[in-house]
């Protein structure tokens, strides 16, 4: 059975990397970057030689890039492109991690990392899923989606959860889980065709285009008594209209910014603090190195419910790792059809 979760991988000779060349402003664009290839390198005492096999894209990868990440430093000029990737463990000088283990951590944008334990973020010894399902719904992203919307969400049975970018790599593992909850769920997407992934393989009891719906008078149709909670992974314009359709005691779980161009000046807008104040709502920010702690808890939980048939997942895997330059701009621009990732076996 583990075989078949498991793809088959090379080990080249030579190591390619994604480089930074060009501080992007905004969105990172393939010309912000350039492949390159160096000799393999063997690990030192205490660090462990990963073969990537899967390259996870990340919106967050457009703040490390462009420097307005604010909570991590960006990456260099001419260095390997900031990235977490699963990969299988090829050489080791490290006790505790030995050759075929696979892992999960900041391996980079490249076919091979030296690295050490503070790297990993899984080790992955026995897969009881697809090993590309621990880059996206076991890696970050669903474990932002699970103590993001349990830490600081914490819905009740009953209560109304709204998500934007409801059918994404974050968004649909939230509102999965706010309806095994119990919760009434509402997903907010750009497409029609998003809109049935969101009903028909997510199980959203309301999916709404914000593109050409008028969101407001959804919202005001479909959660009467108001918002209990709030995942929001855009900011912008529909973060506005959510405050203002949420109930009183509501909790804004900000897990990202997706839809503001640049961070630099900053932009101006509606003022929210009435909407916060009269409605006395709880609005907290997310990033998820807060919580490491608690991420191989989350990691079992989410792998159960996958075992058991609880929680669904799309990927959207391009072969070679020539597409990772131009990934992160179009990953903005809604091309995915589920979780991004590069696979470079």
């Amino acid at each position: 059975m583990q075989k078949l979760l498991i793809p088959s991988y090379s080990t080249p000779e030579r190591n390619r990397q994604v480089l930074l060349v060009e501080r992007p402003t905004a969105i990172p664009e393939a010309r912000h970057f350039a492949i390159d290839e160096e000799a393999l390198k063997s690990p030192a005492e205490g660090e462990f030689l990963v073969r990537n096999i899967y390259l996870s894209v990340d919106p967050a990868q457009r703040g490390w890039a462009a420097d307005v990440n604010n909570y991590s430093p960006p990456v260099p000029i001419g260095g390997v492109m900031r990235a977490l990737a699963v990969g299988v463990v090829v050489e080791s000088r490290h006790p505790d991690f030995v050759a075929g283990d696979f892992v999960y951590g900041w391996l980079g944008w490249q076919d091979y990392a030296v690295v050490g334990p503070q790297q990993v973020m899984s080790q992955i010894k026995n897969p009881a899923a697809p090993l590309s399902a621990y880059a996206g719904v076991l890696g970050l992203n669903g474990v932002t989606a699970y103590l993001g919307l349990n830490k600081l969400g914490r819905p009740v049975t009953g209560d109304t959860v709204l998500v934007s970018t409801a059918a994404g790599s974050v968004g649909s593992v939230v509102g999965q889980l706010a309806r095994h909850s119990g919760c009434h769920t509402i997903g907010l997407t750009g497409t029609d065709a998003k809109v049935e992934q969101c009903r028909n393989h997510f199980g959203y009891d309301i999916g709404i285009n914000y593109k050409t719906a008028p969101v407001a008078e959804q919202l005001a149709q479909h959660a009467p008594q108001g918002i209990n909670v709030f995942f929001d992974n855009v900011g912008g314009p529909i973060l506005d209209t959510g405050l203002r359709a949420m109930a009183v005691a509501g909790r804004v779980v900000q897990c990202g910014t997706a839809s503001v161009a640049a961070w630099n000046p900053p932009p101006q807008g509606l003022r929210n603090e009435r909407e916060v104040l009269t409605r006395r709502l709880v609005w907290s920010g997310f990033v998820m190195f807060d919580h490491m702690a608690d991420f191989p808890a989350a990691v079992q939980e989410l792998e159960a419910m996958i075992v058991q048939g609880k929680l669904h997942y799309d990927e959207d895997i391009e072969q070679g790792i020539e597409h990772a330059p131009g990934s992160i701009s179009a990953l903005y621009a809604g091309e995915n059809a589920g979780k991004k990732l590069i696979y470079l076996g």
